[in-house]
């Protein structure tokens, strides 16, 4: 991610749209709806596929819980007492066992809590990458100038060194 050819504001808002996404109920469509953020936000597109790789095996259990919970919170002023492991296995049995009618009173409340917590996930990593790409571009190009190599730099040998040498 940090070899990409972007801003660093490009690549962390691409990122964190991958992120937010992440933070969706929406299994299985998180890099499409990354890429839509990241299009409508004017973030790169690489870089929010990346930003999915947020949510993954072992993140989907407490994403989901707390977006159920923070969800729950919202609609109803209150959380549920649940752990983890049993919202994580609820969804799955009902995401393949259960019609949509079913399965909207438990996708309600993790949309809803998708937002707070996509919105956290999201600012916490721009932050994070933003500060990495921009250290990372910075420290690239002194060591290019150095070398020479840089596209704007002047060239360190005229033809008539070449031809002597």
């Amino acid at each position: 991610m940090l070899r990409l050819t972007a801003t660093p504001h490009a690549i962390a808002v691409g990122f964190a749209a991958g992120a937010f996404a992440s933070c969706t109920p929406l299994v299985g469509f998180h890099f499409l709806t990354g890429f839509a953020l990241a299009y409508i936000v004017r973030g790169n597109l690489i870089a929010s596929a990346l930003g999915t790789s947020i949510g993954n095996p072992l993140t989907f259990p407490f994403i989901w819980a707390f977006t159920f919970k923070i969800g729950q919170w919202i609609l109803h002023g209150r959380a549920p007492k649940t752990d983890a492991h049993h919202v994580h296995q609820q969804f799955q049995e009902g995401l393949f066992e259960k019609s949509f009618d079913a399965l909207w009173p438990m996708l309600k409340p993790m949309f809803i809590g998708a937002v707070p917590l996509g919105l956290v996930v999201g600012s916490v990593s721009y932050v994070i990458v933003y500060k990495s790409v921009e250290v990372y571009q910075r420290r690239r190009k002194q060591t290019l100038a150095k070398r020479g190599k840089h596209p704007y730099a002047q060239p360190t040998s005229t033809m008539e060194e070449d031809r002597s040498a």
